[in-house]
């Protein structure tokens, strides 16, 4: 299998490390792991302090499995002992072909804490504390407010899937999260979304695309004004809700 032999070529060469712990989140962590559609979500803690020479040698590390299937969806951020207690640290993380920052967020926390898959070491609750729930609470109602809800206006980005599914997707885990203080997969998401109200044509659309089922979808520009006019007053009304 592509993933697993790509996830032990990725241990195997970050074993010089001396990594403390290596935990899949994400679809890969939560059972809802679709080969080839899916991102290969990784934290690793290592023991840090992370020196610009370890800097080098993890973008080396990246770079030479680009050869390997699957590797350009693997993302990995990197935390140490001493920092991966803040939720506010922003930790070197490799995504999309390059090195940035970012955080580790409390929704990734959860999941890890939730069903977090140990790939080597430590599980997570050695080195993440628990999120409280009005922690996690707060960031759902933010990514709602400052992230999607803007994203909603930029008409251009919901001809793309990518748009389409993770805005649809992370509306209903939102919804979930608030009313029942849970988290669920991605394919427990789109179980939601016609109850939501979510216009039928683009759920379906969804489905077929992400779980293989055959069938023409909507026309892009048709999909992006149905997803738009349905998620822009649901995250409002959501956000409005939870002030």
């Amino acid at each position: 299998m592509p993933t697993e032999a790509l996830l032990a070529r990725f241990l195997d060469d970050l074993a010089p490390f001396r990594p403390l712990a290596v935990w899949a989140h994400g679809s890969l962590g939560g059972g809802d792991y679709q080969e080839g559609r899916s991102d290969l979500d990784l934290i690793a803690v290592l023991p840090g302090p992370l020196s610009p020479a370890s800097l080098r040698r993890l973008i080396v590390l990246h770079r030479r499995l680009r050869a390997e299937p699957l590797a350009g969806k693997l993302h990995c951020s990197y935390l140490t002992p001493r920092t991966a207690a803040d939720p506010a640290r922003s930790h070197l993380t490799w995504a999309h072909g390059r090195i940035k920052r970012r955080p580790v967020t409390p929704v990734t926390r959860s999941e890890l804490h939730e069903f977090g898959r140990v790939l080597h070491g430590a599980p997570p609750a050695a080195y993440l504390p628990p999120v409280p729930d009005r922690e996690l609470r707060d960031f759902v109602v933010a990514d709602q407010r400052d992230f999607w809800r803007p994203a909603v206006d930029e008409e251009r980005l919901w001809r793309e899937d990518v748009w389409v599914d993770l805005g649809l997707l992370t509306f209903a885990r939102a919804t979930v999260t608030l009313r029942e203080g849970t988290l669920i997969s991605k394919r427990q998401a789109l179980a939601e979304l016609p109850a939501l109200g979510a216009p039928a044509e683009v759920v379906e659309d969804i489905t077929r695309r992400r779980y293989g089922e055959q069938g023409p979808g909507p026309a892009p520009d048709r999909r992006a004004r149905l997803t738009r006019a349905y998620l822009g007053p649901a995250i409002d009304a959501l956000v409005a809700g939870h002030r």
